[in-house]
């Protein structure tokens, strides 16, 4: 009788084992390479917040910058993963396009990612007012960030952050330095040797300037604000137009427009019907001199150019002025709020707040430049040339992109219609400024 009993505990214990051994959850490491992102883990998944030690815990990106898909497998992912083991990150980019629709659609249905790649401005502060971004006020590292830097993804009243900036790109000039040393022409410095080196250039049959009024967006992103923080300081004219003390109608904003009207007489002939792609072409084949245009360019342009690249930042009125440069807020991350993870997606924004982010997200995509306070050396030599500027020029943003686009008209596209039609000849600057003012003034009170 004993022996009998104890072969029948033998034999329960023996099928309890095995039936533990079938309905343990394998770990994360070990899922399929097709797992579900984070927001839509099995439920046999343990959370993060009782996550035993050891278990690896999965969390997901959402993107729209599906060209950078090698640069986070392969440098950035690997990165942080080396020092936080129990995280793994998932990059997982929409086509830029689809980007805000399919974000959105994801949002609403509980999808998303843990963490959500951040556009300027209205964009990402509309899914915070929603409640879909979490606010990252005491995220550790956050004060890494200055005002400017904060600018696009923080509330209006100033009370909460809710992305951490990424990058930013910066406007100036491309030349053709080959071509400048052929006519001893020197970097200008001030409104005056810009259009003395434009009279060099168009008295020895050279195209001074490369660009076109077809695609419109060129003229206002890549001459208006390009050139125009120059004449209504920076900060201080953007935001005066922010809180109703300054107008478009200012002195400011014509004289930007009456050099964007002057720069006509030296672009390429039938510059009406040139488009980006055209320009940037034109630029690299060696058929012009200078292209007003910013640090996005810089990978295209050392791949495609088989002459001696120079740049400059804007150029200002006179000498001794000071220099200001558009440092354009381009690109942040923030906190699904959502998210299944919250303490292992704060740990990769916190990484992303650090300096060792910054150079090697600065470093692997050359002309987009960290917004954090951090001293940082680049390997490309251009775009440590332009990051220098931080050092020697007060910096920006696009002076339509906080607040002012809002309403109707739209004023950024206000700014590309009109800002083509001056270098057109169909608007004078006056009538620019007077018609995006008008328009303002139909929506927005300050």
């Amino acid at each position: 009788m004993q022996k009998k009993l104890f072969v029948l505990l033998s034999a329960v214990i023996l099928f309890s084992l095995v039936l533990g051994a079938c309905t343990t959850p394998a770990p994360a490491a070990e899922a399929p390479a097709a797992e579900a992102p984070a927001a839509e883990v099995p439920a046999t998944e343990v959370p993060a917040a009782e996550a035993p030690a050891g278990k690896v815990v999965t969390i997901t990106i959402d993107s729209w910058r599906n060209d950078d898909i090698s640069i986070w497998q392969d440098t950035i992912i690997p990165a942080f993963e080396a020092t936080h083991p129990n995280i793994k990150v998932v990059f997982a980019p929409s086509a830029p396009a689809e980007y805000n629709g399919v974000l959105n659609t994801k949002l609403e249905g509980g999808t998303a990612g843990d963490l959500i790649t951040c556009r300027p401005f209205d964009a990402s502060l509309s899914l915070y007012d929603k409640g879909y971004l979490a606010s990252l006020n005491d995220l550790a590292g956050m004060e890494n960030f200055g005002d400017v830097a904060k600018s696009a993804w923080i509330t209006d009243d100033g009370s909460n952050v809710f992305c951490v900036p990424m990058a930013s790109v910066i406007h100036g000039f491309f030349y053709n330095k080959d071509m400048f040393d052929k006519y001893s022409i020197q970097e200008p410095t001030t409104r005056e040797e810009f259009f003395a080196a434009l009279e060099t250039l168009k008295s020895n049959g050279e195209t001074g300037i490369v660009m076109g009024t077809a695609d419109q967006w060129e003229a206002a992103t890549m001459g208006f604000q390009n050139i125009g923080p120059t004449y209504w300081k920076g900060e201080e004219g953007r935001k005066a137009l922010i809180d109703g003390t300054g107008k478009y109608t200012d002195a400011a904003y014509v004289q930007t427009w009456t050099d964007l009207k002057d720069w006509a007489a030296y672009m390429p002939e039938g510059y009406q019907a040139v488009k980006y792609p055209d320009a940037q072409s034109l630029f690299t084949l060696g058929m012009g001199a200078i292209y007003p245009t910013g640090s996005w360019e810089i990978s295209q342009f050392e791949k495609d150019s088989d002459f001696n690249l120079g740049i400059f930042p804007s150029y200002v009125e006179k000498a001794g002025d000071t220099c200001y440069i558009s440092d354009h807020t381009d690109i942040a991350m923030g906190m699904n709020a959502a998210t299944k993870y919250p303490e292992e997606t704060k740990a990769f924004l916190e990484w992303m707040t650090s300096q060792e982010f910054a150079e090697l997200y600065s470093n692997a995509l050359p002309g987009f430049f960290t917004l954090s306070n951090y001293a940082i050396t680049l390997d490309d030599p251009l775009a440590n040339e332009f990051l220098g500027w931080r050092q020697t020029c007060e910096s920006t943003i696009r002076n339509s992109y906080q607040i002012l686009s809002r309403g109707e008209p739209n004023l950024e596209n206000e700014l590309w219609r009109v800002s083509a039609a001056v270098m057109n000849g169909t608007l004078s600057p006056e009538q620019a400024a007077q018609e995006v003012q008008d328009g303002m003034d139909k929506w927005y009170n300050p």
